[in-house]
This record gives C-alpha cells, structure tokens and sequence, in this order.
C-alpha cells in the first residue's frame, strides 16, 4: 500500500516536472518568435516610411556640407526632366523641321521675291567691313551652338542608335567642350551687335503695313507687286533684332550660370536655368531658320550686302526705299568702285 502511494506521488512530480519543463521551453521560444515578427513589422514599416520620404525629396542627414547633399533624390530634377522631354526637345525639333519644311514648300509654290527691274549693276555700300566680321563672329558661334546643343539635346534619339559606343562619347564630348567654349564668343558679339545696330530697329507706322502685305514676297493674288516701305531695316528684320536681343539676354545668362563653376545653386535654380535655357533655344532656331530664309532664298540679291558689304541699287530701292531716299536726298550714296 505504502509503495503503491509512493510510486503514485513520484509519477506525479514527474509529470508536474515534464510540464514545467515544457513552459519553460515553449514561452521563450513564444516570446522571442512574437519579438522577431516585431521587429520586422517594425523595420518594414521604417523602410517604407523612409523609401517614401526619399521619393519625396525630403532631407536627411549627410556629413557631406555640400548645397542638398543631404537630398538622395530630388524631385525638381525628375519634374524638369519630365517638362524638358514633353514641351521643350518637340520644340525643338518642330522648330528646325517644320519651319524648314514650311518654307521650303512656300518656295517650291510660290519661289523668290525676285527685283521687279532686275539688277541694275551698280553696288552701293549698305555695311560697313566692321559690321560684316562682326555678323559673321556673331553668325558662325550661334551655329556653333546650336548645332552642338541639338547634338547634345536630342543626339540620343537620332545618332546615339547608330554610332559606336566610343564614336558617341567623342560626339559629346567634342559637342560639349566647343558649346562651352563658343558661347563666350558668341555673348561678347552679340552684345557689341545690340548695342550697335539697336538705333536702326526702332518700329515704324509704316512697318505695319509690311506685315500685312508679308513683306511684298508673295509672287500671286492680291499681295503680288506689293513693295511696302522700309527704311534701313523692314519689319521682318526688326522683328528678328528684337527676338535675338531678348533671348540672346536670357540664353547668354542662364548659358553662364550652367557653365560658372563656382556658382553652387538650388537644384530647383539649376533645373529652372535649364529650362530656361532649352526654351530660348528652340525660339532662336526657329527665328534663325526663317531669317535664313528670307535673307537668302527667298531675297533674289539679299545675301550679296552682308558678303561685299555692297547691295545692287534696284534691291535697295525695291526693299528699302525709304533708306535709299534718304541716302539720295543727303547725296551720301557709295557705289562700289
């Protein structure tokens, strides 16, 4: 009886020991797998909030000093990037296709303004040897820069494809060193340009009629025959001074702050430079194609006077006459010798 009792009473404690020995295994165990599904709950949701801070633009902190440096990813770069690729690079190409096309079609319909009493055969000076360098500095840069800005702008949709990978990283390179080193150039004549021939683009009442008449370059209808006043420069020329002094402005300065090493803007600033600088672009290559245009192809005689310096005396008094009878007037005609 007593052994039968006792044998009871060990099975006992060995059972109760056996569970306690369980508890003891189990709640550790319980707690620290409850602890790590914590833990990452915790950090999941930390390096959602922080992706999202980062996407978002916000700082943090960097031991690099420099201007944002603390900003991995900055939206004002994505959102420019995002404008210059919808708006301005069409822009562009629109201005140097579709204008180009447009006049060549107006050509092949309707050809050159040509002199209604031919060449006469006498030259008379109309620039001076000083203002046809200055022009050609002037002229020859701007190519340069818009051929290297195009090249540079939209170079990855158009020749990037069918090029070596070595052949385009010297198109950049070479595009990128003769815009840095053209644009000087081209501010420093153009600024001798505005200050210069700015007294001759002062509008006219009678400009107004040069556009309604297009400048008398119309060859059918109703406008053909019609050569409307102008003085030294007509309307069209006017318009093309204006146009080149306002977005030469804002293209040369925002083209200085870009290229400035030791201007440390905003990315906000820099992003709105460029911007600035893309959409001044598109507009100066379009109006330089259509004053290309008009002073060349479309102008029989026209191109002679910013070679020589000399323009035949019927296209003076056909295109210009209000200059020429002035000229007449005050007997300060000069023929070519």
């Amino acid at each position: 009886m007593l052994n039968t009792s006792l044998n009871k009473s060990l099975r006992m404690m060995f059972a109760l020991l056996a569970l306690i020995m369980c508890i003891g295994i189990v709640m550790p165990t319980a707690h620290a797998a409850d602890e790590q599904s914590s833990k990452q709950q915790t950090a999941t949701t930390s390096d959602a909030d922080l992706w999202r801070a980062v996407k978002a633009g916000e700082s943090g902190y960097s031991t690099d000093k420099a201007l944002e440096a603390n900003v991995l990813i900055n939206k004002a770069g994505n959102q420019g990037k995002e404008i210059r690729n919808t708006y301005i690079k069409p822009a562009i190409v629109v201005a140097i296709f579709g204008i180009f096309g447009a006049f060549l079609f107006f050509y092949l319909v309707n050809g050159p303004a040509k002199l209604a009493h031919g060449f006469s055969g006498k030259m008379m000076e109309r620039w001076s040897k000083a203002d046809i360098k200055l022009h050609w500095v002037m002229a020859i840069t701007c190519f340069i820069l818009m051929f290297t800005g195009v090249f540079i702008m939209l170079g990855r949709h158009f020749i990037e494809p069918y090029v070596s990978e070595g052949l385009w990283a010297g198109i950049i390179a070479a595009s990128k060193f003769s815009h840095d080193w053209a644009g000087p150039v081209f501010i420093v004549s153009w600024l001798i340009c505005m200050i210069k021939w700015m007294p001759l683009q002062t509008f006219k009442m009678y400009d107004l009629k040069w556009f309604l008449v297009v400048g008398g370059y119309i060859n059918f209808g109703p406008f053909k025959g019609k050569h409307p006043d102008s003085g030294f420069a007509n309307a069209g020329e006017k318009m093309w001074f204006w146009t080149l002094a306002i977005f030469g402005l804002f293209i040369s300065i925002s083209g200085l702050i870009l290229v400035l090493p030791l201007l440390d803007l905003p990315r906000e600033a820099s992003i709105a430079t460029l911007l600035i600088h893309g959409v001044c672009a598109a507009i100066l290559i379009g109006f330089t194609i259509v004053h290309i245009w008009m002073a060349t192809v479309l102008s029989e005689g026209g191109m002679e006077s910013m070679i020589s310096g000399y323009c035949d005396e019927n296209w003076a008094i056909q295109h210009h006459n209000l200059w020429y009878d002035e000229l007449k007037a005050n007997n300060a005609i000069k023929y070519q010798d």
